[in-house]
């Protein structure tokens, strides 16, 4: 079965080669044959509302020198795809939100979107995880300043974070009588003007922020362990933390038991699961990462799970 495979990311000269999960999803896609397409949000539109897009076939290569090789645009229907791989990286703006209308026109068109355009809309990724209270910490998702102080007075040790935010950015950890909770709660809603989270810290994150990567539903038995700098309560790479790849614990599978029947229910056929400790923070669904690491290491071969999965889910 030939199969064309539409990307959308942000610009591809200027990716980690070592690092990129966009990249490895590709290479695996070649690798079975299927035809790329490159694109960039700017790159959608919705023609008498007919989807399209300016697309630019795509080969990868893996090589440090050498990753891609683009051929010349066409605008054509993105209904000519089988497949969009959307991948574009956070800031979830409103251009993002525009972008999932048009993905969702190509949706009813036939198109399989990964994942699926509303699901991208409504499942924040800070938000998201609140749904399974049984896997989370104490949390909180307010803007109201007396109830965000009055979670950090009972709990004591927290956790701040924006709900828009990536790699650890606008994170605050505020202790007990810290005299700077004030200022920041301040400053992350904007003086109660935008909703935040506040989360009862975990102190296992010295140990590592776990990132599972699950495909269509099935999580992959290993993950990486993003261990915080030095002085650091972040373990994200982009903040400074070592990766560190493990096998998943009994307690990570049964989160992602709890989690996978919902992500299978909204078309999340890729995302990645943040577990700290024994709980669940956040769930990635917008462009998970850490598949080089964990292949690196493993030979899990992440991205061809997950083609396995598509080429299931379009014979179907």
């Amino acid at each position: 079965m030939a199969i064309s495979v539409g990307v959308i990311m942000d610009p591809i000269d200027a990716i980690n080669y070592k690092k990129d999960t966009t990249l490895a999803l590709l290479l695996a896609a070649q690798e079975e044959g299927w035809s790329l397409m490159y694109m960039q949000m700017s790159d959608l539109a919705l023609v008498d509302g007919v989807p399209f897009a300016s697309q630019t076939p795509l080969q990868v290569f893996n090589s440090e020198q050498h990753w891609y090789e683009l051929g010349e645009p066409v605008d054509t229907p993105l209904a000519n795809l089988d497949c969009i791989l959307m991948r574009k990286d956070p800031p979830f703006d409103s251009e993002f939100v525009y972008a999932t209308y048009i993905l969702e026109a190509a949706e009813k068109l036939g198109v399989l979107v990964v994942n699926r355009a509303q699901s991208l809309r409504d499942c924040n990724e800070k938000i998201f995880a609140t749904q399974f209270p049984q896997c989370t910490p104490p949390v909180l998702v307010s803007r109201d300043p007396l109830r965000l102080r009055a979670f950090h007075d009972q709990y004591k040790d927290v956790i701040f974070k924006p709900l828009d935010g990536m790699g650890g950015t606008g994170i605050f950890h505020a202790r007990e009588n810290d005299p700077n909770v004030s200022v920041i709660i301040e400053t992350l809603s904007e003086h109660g003007t935008r909703t935040i989270m506040v989360q009862h810290y975990i102190p296992e994150i010295t140990q590592g922020d776990k990132r599972i990567l699950m495909v269509d539903g099935e999580p992959v038995p290993w993950c990486l362990a993003r261990v915080p700098a030095v002085g650091e309560t972040r373990g994200n790479l982009a903040a400074g933390g070592q990766g560190i790849v493990q096998a998943l614990s009994d307690r990570d599978r049964w989160i992602a038991n709890q989690v996978s029947p919902h992500l299978r229910e909204r078309g999340l056929m890729f995302v990645g699961l943040d577990v700290i400790g024994d709980y669940l923070t956040e769930i990635n669904v917008t462009s998970p990462t850490c598949v080089r690491e964990i292949d690196r290491e493993q030979s899990t071969a992440i991205g061809r799970r997950l083609m396995t999965a598509i080429r299931h889910k379009l014979s179907a």
